[in-house]
């Protein structure tokens, strides 16, 4: 039997098979199909099991990551939303937070975008509960059922409520849903205390009103996904990916999308930290270079980050995630020269349609991918020679930049290639340097289409070493898909001084969320043996704007008190922000994180060969340039390459899904899992 990941990209679908008896690994590419990712996904499962001759009807798992949320967003092809707050604050999504991008001038040039509820679909209930969670007005059900028929006729397709102090007390909220459901049933409804049961009213309120907004495309998709699946006669289990790294059913993504924003970019992190474990460098930065845009992320000690808060566009969404910084820089960034006179690449790119110049899709401008072609470090076919890559026409588009500059083709791409790199590095500084970390201390992971053969320049910036190549790098997210988790979260607002509460109380109050977590695992049909509930407490200096999450133990705290939570939280400030204070401690919010362990194959270990690679060579006279000459740049067919082989730079290793560089005073070694592990010569 096998599984199948499918990792849906602007430009590419990554499809990865597994045998679940031998845990040999299959991978495949396939053009992504915008307008309907469903169409894309069945493409490539169908071509992996044709190029693996393996039966359609033996797949019995399907592991999904979608962007489909998070392009509704982004495109604004989300539901028309109606709200329902509490009478008085119907401007919630309006006043917002005093928050504007970086630069510090920026509000001069900054749009507020237009929320996602609009006002004539707002409407306040007659109802008012108090922070502590008691009645201070009864719910006005003829009104409130007037003011839902008003925004059904006006075409309302997805509703949300989200009350003052619904976190406290949310009767209400529930109520008004029957109410709504009672008017019509085909509508769905969101409350807030089923998607984040926390204080903070704009943020509880957007993260719901953007679940509303997503839902409807969300459930056409994942209803497509079925169809299709049983058209084909598949009958296999689905499950959705979510930000934070965990699997979900295709029921529980219906209903709440909005934990599926990063779905992607999860995938590659979970990845990332499994092979960093697996090669001995714990501590890994990876970045996940595609075609469009370029993810980052860290992971300490085994254990990537967890955000409890994610962009998607400019909205500040509160709902877990891997915590990934992403930037507009791709194989498919387009370079071009402003009026300044200076070369800038991306944020635009040319995606998948019509793609860089050398794709030969009617492409013109001058993409990385064009670039990199016209230096040679790209060979002139991908996606093991399905893909022709037209040389002449990456020239002629790099051309259009090296005349505005008044240089040669060959300086004005390795200028492309080198800014593209520095726009890369600053990412990986957000993630590493600004949280207190330094780099120098990481290795460095590259995976994505686009990230090996920019990842030998990247460690070379940032001073993080080894650079580890992966041997499915190009399709990596796909990948992590197959070692995530079940996972789902229970959380409450909670707000006290640390010295206002004892022992008891504390372990008490996370012990209930723990028994949700054990009924909800007990609904996932997950054995007992593969379950894990880890807590969490929300932490920070009393009347300090700003949490942080720490996770704690209930045998630790019951043994060693309430004075663990607060030194852990000013080791970890002062780790981050370079300082604590000898202040009062408050937690605001705790939560219990359920976990259920996925039975997932190991990947094999091959046995060692020599160091010497030269069976490996394909193309012993191939030339790419560097230092301002072309210089002689052997090519590598990494399916050749044994454990213990070494590489020597310049060199380019190509495979079926990425093309690895190797600079020159760097050399390549495979490991026993076949990763490449690229150092400094000394």
């Amino acid at each position: 039997m096998y599984r199948v990941a499918v990792d849906v990209g602007g430009t590419f679908t990554d499809i990865v098979l597994q045998n679940e008896e031998s845990g040999e690994i299959y991978v495949t590419k396939t053009p992504s199909t915008t307008k309907d990712q469903s169409i894309g996904l069945m493409k490539g499962i169908k071509k992996v099991c044709e190029e693996c001759n393996v039966d359609i009807s033996e797949i019995r798992s399907i592991l999904h990551g979608t962007t489909v949320a998070t392009n509704a967003v982004l495109e604004e092809k989300g539901a028309k939303v109606g709200l329902i707050t509490t009478e008085g604050f119907e401007q919630i999504l309006h006043v917002a937070r005093s928050w504007t991008p970086a630069p510090i001038s920026a509000w001069m040039g900054f749009h507020k975008p237009n929320p996602l509820a609009d006002l004539i679909y707002t409407r306040g209930a007659k109802e008012r509960m108090t922070a502590k969670g008691d009645v201070y007005l009864e719910l006005d059900e003829t009104d409130i059922r007037h003011k839902i028929i008003e925004l059904y006729e006006a075409g309302v397709e997805s509703l949300t409520i989200s009350l003052l102090n619904s976190y406290a007390n949310s009767s209400h909220e529930e109520r008004i849903k029957e109410i709504a459901e009672s008017i019509n049933p085909d509508i769905p409804v969101t409350i807030s205390n089923d998607i984040l049961p926390e204080f903070r009213e704009y943020e509880r309120t957007l993260t719901t009103v953007m679940n509303a907004y997503v839902r409807p495309p969300m459930q056409r998709y994942l209803t497509n996904i079925e169809k299709k699946l049983l058209d084909e006669k598949i009958d296999s289990r689905i499950s959705i990916v979510r930000s934070d790294g965990g699997l979900m059913s295709i029921p529980a993504a219906s209903s709440r999308p909005v934990h599926t924003m990063l779905s992607g970019p999860s995938g590659g992190v979970t990845a990332s930290a499994m092979i960093g474990i697996q090669t001995g460098f714990r501590n890994v930065i990876s970045f996940d270079m595609g075609g469009t845009s370029t993810d980052v992320s860290l992971t300490y000690d085994g254990s990537p980050r967890v955000s409890r808060e994610t962009k998607v566009g400019v909205f500040p969404v509160k709902s877990p995630s891997l915590e990934v910084v992403s930037i507009g820089a791709g194989g498919g960034s387009i370079a071009h020269v402003p009026l300044t006179g200076a070369l800038r690449v991306g944020p635009q790119s040319a995606g998948s349609e019509p793609g860089p110049a050398s794709y030969d899709r009617g492409g013109e401008e001058p993409a990385v991918t064009d670039a990199n072609v016209v230096l040679g470090y790209l060979p002139p076919s991908l996606v093991g020679g399905e893909m022709k890559l037209n040389v002449d026409k990456a020239k002629d588009a790099v051309r259009k930049v090296a005349d505005k500059l008044e240089i040669d083709i060959y300086k004005a791409a390795k200028g492309i290639y080198d800014i593209v790199n520095e726009n890369m590095y600053g990412a990986t500084r957000v993630v590493s340097v600004e949280k207190g970390y330094d780099p120098r201390e990481f290795s460095l992971l590259a995976l994505g289409g686009a990230g090996p053969l920019h990842a030998n320049a990247l460690g070379k910036l940032s001073g993080s070493f080894p650079v580890i190549i992966p041997p499915t790098a190009g399709v990596l997210s796909a990948l992590g898909f197959l070692q995530s988790v079940i996972r789902n979260e229970y959380s409450k607002t909670f707000i006290y001084t640390l010295s206002q509460l004892d022992v008891s109380t504390v372990v008490s109050e996370l012990k209930g969320l723990g028994e949700e977590c054990d009924h909800w695992l007990n609904q996932e049909a997950v054995p007992e043996e593969q379950r894990t509930v880890k807590y969490e407490v929300d932490v920070r200096y009393y009347r300090q704007g700003h949490e942080i999450p720490i996770e704690v133990q209930l045998s630790k705290i019951e043994e060693n008190g309430l004075e663990l939570i607060s030194n852990q939280f000013g080791d970890i400030h002062e780790q981050t922000y370079g300082f604590k204070m000898d202040a009062e401690v408050e937690i605001v919010n705790i939560r219990a994180v359920a976990v259920g362990k996925v039975n997932s194959p190991e990947i094999p270990v091959n046995e060692a060969g020599t160091e010497d690679a030269s069976h490996a060579i394909m193309d012993p006279d191939h030339q790419a340039y560097f230092e301002e000459r072309f210089v002689k740049t052997p090519i590598y067919d990494r399916a050749l390459l044994q454990p213990a082989n070494k590489v020597i730079g310049p060199a380019i290793i190509s495979q079926k899904d990425s093309t690895t560089l190797v600079l020159p005073g760097y050399f390549a070694e495979v490991d026993q899992h076949m990763n490449l592990l690229i150092q400094e010569e000394v």
